[in-house]
């Protein structure tokens, strides 16, 4: 496992005080090492959790023991604030297989990796037998330092009936900034391979003929409180018409049941397009909170045999609300720390 420890003939000791290493030469002394404010909790062969100053911020379950019909897939949920406010859902009844942040894909060649039913022109949302899931193959890194937690893995997608159709090299970040006690980043990498034998063109329900649900790709729904919050772009607020426009970054302002507070989520595209316009975005926040940069909204995206694809993104979650200044700060935060990806955690490290 790349990353995960030093060795036992070790150079030194990670000093989370003062960035150093406490040695004798050729052992380490790790007693003596500050404890660093973020830690990571292994449940082997299931989740980590990530914490900072006692609280919770993040449970990535990687072996989820989902329903065939939700796709089982890796997600983050829960997802907290520094503060340790809660701001993502869980198999909410409208939509069981939304799962706090996710990698989702509703049309992968004939497959569904996004759960439920599927779009199907002339006929509405029908239930197939085509609901595949993203299985953990290999833990390649675990690695905490003093002011992250990195994950990153191996997976093999497989359709329903079982057939192996994708291989997956995906990472994560988990950057909690000791300036910003207000705010945290979560990164995603991701690399896939068509190991098929059939084309696996990824689109979406509107690529399938329905008007403005381009959704797909890395989604975050948020709690229910947060239906009718305020979507924060480049150029100013909104509401649901800026569902498919084309944004850099994007977010979502909501409120709290219980403690009446305000949470901001911004979500920024790592990606890039040829024109710098960003992705176009599927965002909702009339019957529920969620965003999602949409690569294959309303276009395709080729992905023939042996061929491979990549997408990166960052997801803030902030203290408080925002006005487009704040979150556009947050989002600049969320691209220092794509840029910054701990390199032992690079989506294809062994």
């Amino acid at each position: 496992m790349s990353g995960a420890a030093a060795s036992d003939g070790a150079t030194g000791a990670w000093d989370g005080a003062t960035g150093a290493t406490r040695t004798t030469g050729t052992t380490r002394l790790p007693r003596l090492d500050a404890r660093p404010a973020v830690g990571a909790l292994h449940d082997v062969s299931r989740a980590v959790d990530v914490t900072a100053a006692g609280t919770t911020l993040a449970r990535y379950v990687y072996v989820p023991d989902d329903a065939q019909l939700e796709s089982p897939r890796p997600y983050v949920h829960p997802l907290r604030t520094r503060g340790g406010d809660l701001v993502s859902a869980f198999r909410p009844w409208d939509h069981v297989w939304h799962k706090g942040v996710s990698w989702s894909l509703p049309v992968v060649g004939e497959h569904n990796f996004w759960g439920g039913p599927t779009y199907v022109h002339g006929h509405g949302y029908v239930q197939l037998d085509n609901d595949g899931s993203m299985d953990h193959q290999d833990l390649r890194v675990l690695a905490v330092a003093a002011d992250r937690v990195d994950v990153a893995h191996t997976l093999a997608w497989h359709t329903q009936s079982g057939e192996h159709v994708v291989d997956e090299d995906r990472a994560l970040g988990f950057v909690v900034p000791a300036d910003q006690p207000d705010a945290w980043v979560l990164t995603f990498t991701t690399t896939m391979t068509n190991v098929s034998a059939h084309d696996l063109t990824i689109g979406s329900p509107t690529t399938r003929g329905r008007e403005n649900a381009g959704y797909g790709g890395l989604f975050w729904r948020g709690p229910r409180s947060f239906t009718d919050g305020v979507l924060l772009a480049p150029g100013g607020t909104g509401g649901e018409e800026l569902r498919g426009t084309r944004q850099p970054w994007l977010g979502l302002v909501g409120r709290h049941d219980d403690v009446g507070r305000a949470s901001t989520v911004v979500m920024v595209d790592g990606t890039g397009e040829a024109d710098g316009a960003g992705p176009r975005w599927f965002a909702r926040v009339e019957q529920f909170g969620c965003l999602n940069p949409a690569p294959f909204f309303s276009a395709e995206v080729p992905f023939a045999p042996g061929g491979t694809v990549s997408f990166r993104y960052a997801v803030v979650v902030a203290d408080g609300g925002s006005d487009v200044d704040r979150a556009g700060a947050l989002a600049a935060l969320g691209t220092t720390a794509l840029d910054a990806a701990a390199p032992d955690a690079e989506v294809g490290a062994s």
